[in-house]
């Protein structure tokens, strides 16, 4: 009865190991969804250094590696913390007249120096199209944004290192109502 019980469990483990093997094998070849690399040619959290915005002065630390670029650093990356940012930003931010509603997306690296650069910008409406809003209005949020006192250094153990960031602004007939993450 006991050996009866071993080759059981014998036969069952090589049971599981051959189903695991056939569920790895199977979603490899023929369940993965194939990656388009001409289409998705780089990693989440890339920012195309030949468009950016404010790349003339910008470089990055070390190797060129970038951390956090899954979901930024808001937490680690406001000098001061956040609510110093949001108050720096509304303090310098003036409407000029600006009426638009919708959202200003900055994409950015900063640097080991806590140097921010490589700027992508999207515009969109209320509705999330794609516009263009009034162009003082971004070039005024870029350079607030842009603003070297707003940034911490990361470090990565004691070793000081980029990192990717982003913010969204959300404006409502030319006012800064909601800054985001």
């Amino acid at each position: 009865m006991r050996i009866l019980k071993i080759v059981g469990w014998i036969a069952l483990s090589a049971l599981v190991i051959c189903v695991a093997l056939f569920a790895f094998s199977y979603y490899n070849y023929f369940g993965k969804f194939p990656e388009d690399r001409n289409k998705y040619s780089d990693y989440i959290g890339h920012i195309d250094q030949e468009t950016a915005l404010l790349n003339d002065v910008f470089t990055l630390c070390g190797e060129g590696a970038i951390y956090k670029t899954h979901h930024g650093a808001p937490k680690d990356a406001y000098n001061g913390g956040k609510n110093t940012f949001k108050k720096r930003v509304l303090e310098s931010y003036k409407t000029n007249g600006a009426t638009e509603s919708g959202y200003v997306n900055f994409r950015f690296l900063i640097n080991c120096e806590g140097n921010p650069g490589w700027f992508e910008v999207l515009e969109i409406d209320m509705n999330y199209e794609k516009t263009n809003h009034n162009p003082e209005m971004v070039s005024q949020l870029l350079s607030i944004t842009s603003d070297p006192t707003n940034w911490s250094i990361y470090k990565v153990g004691e070793d000081p290192v980029n990192y990717y960031h982003y913010v969204s602004y959300r404006i409502e007939n030319g006012k800064i109502t909601e800054i985001l993450p």
